[in-house]
């Protein structure tokens, strides 16, 4: 399969660049606008030679026709270009004649949509084309002709297709055919376009190849423009930072329903804003300036629950955990809350971007919905008022599990027992906490209310201490994954621990033990920190939340050892991770199998692991700034490291120029084992 992407619109082809599979198509709107696109030559599919992806947003594809009635083998060469922009998908087909002979055939391009929604394409994916699942799919509809040039694809609750050709067509049942006679060394060429109207205006000019082409390089370009640029002696940590730029970038999401540019969840089927990824990345990335992190919360905000909706988890002051549209926003939700760490998130990256930039600004622009944040969480998020964050899904349509592993069978106890809710999650409780300090911090900055931050502050020491004494597993000297609704503790040892270092929970007295448990062996797989720890009753290295690497997880657990003073505990994780990368072409996927390395001499890719994903594609840029020690110091506003002089000889004599913070340009330097941040403003 070849995926090209812009966006929240991609396209999912085989190697020759046709759409057969039913779960390959051309998507727009969480919706599969092209289910079919066929290219025959005298009637018979052409033969690879090779394809590839270019750049993220073009493909090409060289084939040659397979032998027939009119031709012999290799007479014709097929070259297919495509690339997807802001109108949809372009591409030009190339047909030459290598052979001495004048040649007759057609040339045919079936085309058909079923307009299914994304997340049933999903669920067909992940049946691996169980009949039963294939049968909720919809039938597929044919084109008809609208102009000499172009065929309209048309469902019956006005979801359209447009194809335009550069040339006339003769229109068939199932696409347009084009009847060629080519000469020796004869060249022929169409260009298609797919677009998708909603006004009923089918009319289009001839459709060109390569205009809105160099608009999408100038966006990418004006994007790379704006980050910092790396200059390293290391092959793999140059191509590691560029791959994770270029996916970023190719999961921006512009113009949707009035939200600012912000990164889509992942490949293929979270091409939409989730609001814990969002959140995620965006404090992965802040070494990349402020403009994601500004957008999302501002995006996020304007989403935010006001009323409370049990039919969509929806509570007041709760930020969403997924935005849909087109057919998904049907089968599934438009808007949709089930989540119980976005909100606490959501005030935690306030905190960050004000760290990093000291603009008052912006913290007093979203003052009211970070008191509606807080509000929840004092509130609502505390189901039962025992001072912890809980959750269980009110509408039956909705997640079971609502913490970052949110599959059905992700909350097991040791002895691999699945726990019944309400689920007081561990890495929740490490959100609240502080988010509770940074929210302090900001009302004495920023709000001058002194007398909230003192409330905030004590009720973050409360909750730390009750935390320990709730949580804490003194035989097995780690945390609880969770609290089930007896308030019996979900005593599996899993990676969520180490979202507990990064926000700040645990005692001084704990730390040892859960940075012990990070980089033992039965979380540390070698190239990532396990989901669920190998000596687990439900441990699997293939299953999706009980044993698999997640990079974002373990990139936030280095963080987490990084903050706490185990900085060899960060290099090994960091570490790990982009060496992990070099077997994914430098593009960390959502997850990977959980083997230990001393037993695959890779790592495994998961089957069905979106990428690029955004807080994957963040992870070995959060991964670059911990290396460096880089934090930003409200207190002097000024960029520092706090590297101490361990340090990779690998990193020795790199350069990351632009780094944003403050107002202010800064230079980064490694020399000698020394990180040296100067001022360039």
């Amino acid at each position: 399969m070849l995926t090209i992407l812009e966006g929240d619109t991609f396209c999912m082809s085989d190697a020759v660049g046709d759409i057969t599979d039913r779960t390959h198509g051309l998507f727009a709107n969480d919706t599969r606008m092209l289910s079919r696109l066929r290219l025959l030559v005298d009637g018979a599919p052409p033969l690879l030679l090779t394809s590839r992806t270019v750049e993220y947003f073009t493909a090409a594809h060289y084939a040659r026709n397979a032998p027939t009635d009119n031709l012999e083998a290799d007479t014709v060469s097929v070259s297919r270009e495509r690339f997807i922009g802001a109108a949809g998908l372009t591409e030009r087909i190339v047909l030459r004649n290598e052979g001495m002979a004048t040649v007759e055939f057609p040339v045919e391009l079936e085309l058909g949509s079923d307009f299914a929604d994304i997340l049933s394409v999903k669920s067909y994916d992940f049946s691996f084309g169980d009949p039963a699942h294939a049968a909720r799919l919809p039938a597929e509809r044919a084109p008809e002709a609208v102009s000499p040039n172009s065929l309209r694809i048309e469902d019956d609750e006005g979801y359209t297709t447009l194809v335009t050709f550069s040339r006339e067509l003769e229109a068939t049942p199932r696409g347009a055919r084009y009847d060629l006679v080519l000469p020796q060394h004869g060249r022929w060429e169409l260009t298609v376009e797919v677009s998708f109207p909603t006004d009923g205006d089918y009319a289009r000019p001839v459709p060109t190849f390569g205009s809105e082409l160099e608009h999408v390089r100038a966006s990418l370009q004006a994007f790379k423009l704006r980050v910092p640029r790396l200059a390293t002696d290391d092959d793999d940590l140059r191509h590691c930072y560029h791959r994770s730029l270029a996916d970023l970038a190719s999961l921006r999401i512009r113009g949707l329903d009035g939200i600012g540019e912000l990164p889509a969840a992942g490949m293929p089927w979270f091409m939409t804003v989730f609001g814990r990824d969002t959140l995620i990345t965006s404090l992965q990335t802040l070494l990349f300036g402020p403009e994601l992190a500004a957008g999302a919360l501002r995006a996020l905000a304007s989403l935010q629950a006001t009323v409370d909706i049990p039919e969509l988890d929806a509570e007041p002051g709760k930020i969403l955990h997924e935005l849909r549209r087109g057919r998904a926003a049907e089968t599934w939700f438009s808007v949709y809350y089930g989540t119980i760490d976005a909100t606490p998130l959501f005030l935690v990256l306030l905190s960050e971007l004000w760290r990093w930039t000291g603009d008052d600004a912006i913290v007093e622009e979203l003052k009211g919905p970070a008191l509606a944040a807080l509000e929840w969480l004092e509130t609502y998020g505390d189901r039962d008022g025992d001072g912890f964050l809980e959750y269980q899904r009110r509408t039956e349509r909705g997640l079971e599990n609502q913490s970052w592993k949110d599959s059905f069978d992700s909350q097991r106890f040791h002895d691999g027992r699945t726990a019944v809710g309400p689920i007081a999650p561990v890495e929740a409780q490490g959100y609240a906490y502080d988010a509770r300090r940074r929210l302090a911090e900001l009302a004495r900055a920023v709000w001058g209310e002194p007398a909230l931050a003192d409330r905030l502050e004590a009720d973050a020491e409360q909750l730390r201490r009750r935390f320990d004494e709730a949580f804490w597993i003194d035989e097995r000297r780690t945390y609880a994954l969770a609290l089930d609704g007896a308030k019996e503790k979900v005593d599996s040892l899993c990676s969520n621990i180490g979202h507990l270092l990064w926000s700040g929970i645990v005692p001084d007295h704990r730390r040892d033990a859960v940075a012990e448990a990070l980089t033992g062996g039965e979380l540390w797989s070698g190239w990532g920190v396990r989901t669920m720890g190998a000596g687990q009753g439900a441990y699997n290295p293939l299953s999706y939340h009980n044993g698999t690497v997640w990079p974002h997880d373990t990139a936030l657990a280095a963080w987490g050892l990084a903050r706490t003073g185990y900085r060899s505990g960060a290099i090994q994780l960091a570490c790990s991770l982009l060496e992990a990368s070099c077997s994914f072409d430098y593009s960390l996927p959502e997850v990977f199998a959980g083997f230990a390395r001393d037993e695959t001499a890779f790592p495994i890719a998961y089957p069905t692991a979106a990428r690029p994903q955004a807080w994957a594609a963040g992870a070995p840029v959060l991964c670059l700034t911990l290396l460096l020690g880089l934090r930003p110091d409200p207190e002097t506003r000024r960029l520092v490291s706090d590297v101490d002089g361990t340090l990779p000889d690998w990193l020795d004599g790199t350069r990351v120029d632009g780094v944003r913070a403050f107002g202010e340009t800064w230079n980064v330097t490694v020399d000698g084992g020394v990180v040296q941040v100067l001022s360039a403003s």
